[in-house]
C-alpha cells in the first residue's frame, strides 16, 4: 500500500548541519514545513527551519517533542544515539528506521554486512585490544589504514600506517576511542561514489557516478561524469543498488568505492543520507539528491536523475572562505552555496561551489581560473 506524506506536513530533521539545511530548502520548495533537532543554536538548518529544538541528540524528551510536532522524521547524519532512534521508530513515522543506521554507525559491522551481500571490500581485521594488533598486522600487512569503528569523518579517527612501529603507536592512541579496524591499502586508479535512493514504497533510482578527489582526507572536488568506463559505471551502480536492497535502506544511501587499474571495484564506506559528493546534483541533475530524499521518505514518486550537464563541485573550507568572499565580483560562472556557519575554522566545510560546462575539463579549468585570477574589488 502506498504511503504518502503530503506537502504541508512537517518533516522533522535530526541534525542541523549543512546537509539538513539543503534538505530543508528542497523540502520547503515542495511545500513542506521543517522542524529540526540540534544542540547548536542557530545551526545551518535551524536558520531555515519553521521550528527548532535545541537539545542533545541523546535527549529522549527532546526526541519525543520532535516526534510530536513532525509528520515524518529523517536525519542528516548517521551518528545518532541508538536509544533515541529506537524510540522514534516506536512513536513516530520514521521510515528509515534503525537497522541501516546501526550497521553504518560501526565500520566493522558495515564491512561484514557488505561482504554478506557478496560485494567486495578491502581485506580487514578487527582490533579490540592491544593483544589483537599482531594478528591484524600479519593478516593485513603494510601499508594499511587504521580506523575507529565508531565516529570519525574527513580523516578524523584514522591513520595510514606503513610499518609495525606506526601501527603500534596509532593503535594505542585510537584504542582509547574504542574498537578499531585495520584495512589493507587499496592501490586505486580513482575514488568514486554512487548515490542510490530507495522510496518507502519500494521504488529505486540512482544518480550518475561521481569521481572524487581528496585532499588531506577531505573531499576536494567531485567530477561528473566520472572518468571511468561505461562498464565500470554500470557495475558501480549495480553494487550500490544491491547494497541498498540488501540492507533494506529507505531514503538516500551513498556508497563510496575504490576503482583499481584493472577495473575491479572495492566498496569503502556507506553513508545512509545525502552526501557531500552528491551536491553537484543541485544544479546538474533534473532532481537534486535532497529533493529525491524528501520524495523517498514522503512516498512521492522519485524524480528523474538525468544529468543535464557535465559538472565539477568543489568544497570551500574555512581557510578559503575569505578568498571566495573577496572574489564575488568574478563568480558569474560559479554557483555558490554557503552554509551559514559562524566561524570559519581551517578544514571546516563552510560551503561549496559548482561549475557546469561542455565537459569536465572545461569545468575544472573554470574553477582553477577562478582561484588564480586577481581579486576584484
Amino acid at each position: 500500500m502506498t504511503q504518502l506524506v503530503r506537502p504541508g506536513a512537517t518533516i522533522g530533521i535530526i541534525g542541523g548541519g549543512q546537509l539538513g539545511r539543503m534538505m530543508a530548502l528542497a523540502a520547503k520548495q515542495m511545500g513542506y514545513r521543517i522542524a529540526v533537532l540540534d544542540p547548536t543554536p542557530d545551526a545551518p538548518c535551524a536558520q531555515v527551519a519553521d521550528q527548532t529544538i535545541t537539545a542533545a541528540y541523546d535527549d529522549l524528551e527532546a526526541a519525543k517533542r520532535l516526534a510530536e510536532i513532525s509528520d515524518v522524521i529523517t536525519y542528516e547524519f548517521e551518528n545518532i544515539d541508538e536509544e533515541t532512534s529506537r524510540q522514534l521508530t516506536e512513536v513516530s513515522d520514521f521510515p528509515q528506521g534503525f537497522h541501516v543506521l546501526g550497521v553504518t554507525q560501526h565500520r566493522l559491522k558495515e564491512k561484514e554486512a557488505i561482504v554478506g551481500l557478496d560485494v567486495p571490500v578491502a581485506p580487514y581485521a578487527a582490533i579490540d585490544t592491544v593483544g589483537d594488533i599482531a594478528f591484524a598486522r600479519e593478516k593485513i600487512g603494510f601499508p594499511a589504514v587504521l580506523k575507529t569503528c565508531r565516529g570519525g569523518y574527513d580523516g578524523k579517527g584514522q591513520a595510514v600506517v606503513k610499518n609495525e612501529s606506526e601501527l603500534n603507536e596509532a593503535a594505542e592512541k585510537l584504542l582509547l576511542q574504542g574498537e578499531l579496524v585495520l584495512e589493507a591499502w587499496v592501490p586505486f586508479q580513482c575514488e568514486i561514489s554512487v548515490i542510490v535512493t530507495k522510496s518507502r514504497n519500494g521504488e529505486t533510482d540512482v544518480f550518475p557516478v561521481a569521481e572524487n578527489v581528496q585532499k588531506e582526507n577531505i573531499l576536494h572536488r567531485s567530477i561528473v561524469p566520472a572518468r571511468v568506463s561505461e562498464e565500470t559505471e554500470e557495475k558501480a551502480k549495480g553494487l550500490a543498488i544491491r547494497i541498498a536492497d540488501g540492507l533494506g535502506a529507505v531514503g538516500t544511501l551513498a556508497v563510496e568505492m575504490f576503482v583499481k587499474e584493472d577495473g575491479e571495484i572495492y566498496v569503502n564506506e556507506l553513508a545512509p543520507r545525502p552526501h557531500n559528493s552528491g551536491h553537484y546534483t543541485i544544479e546538474a541533475c533534473k532532481t537534486s539528491q535532497f529533493e529525491q530524499h524528501v520524495r523517498a521518505i514522503c512516498g512521492l514518486p522519485l524524480g528523474s536523475t538525468t544529468l543535464l550537464s557535465p559538472v565539477v563541485m568543489e568544497n570551500i573550507l574555512g581557510e578559503r572562505l575569505e578568498r571566495l568572499l573577496e572574489s564575488l565580483g568574478q563568480t558569474k560562472h560559479v554557483n555558490i552555496h554557503l552554509y551559514g556557519k559562524k566561524e570559519a575554522k581551517p578544514k571546516r566545510k563552510m560551503g561549496h561551489v559548482t561549475v557546469l560546462g561542455r565537459h569536465t575539463d572545461a569545468c575544472e579549468h573554470k574553477l582553477d581560473t577562478f582561484w588564480t585570477e586577481p581579486t576584484l574589488h
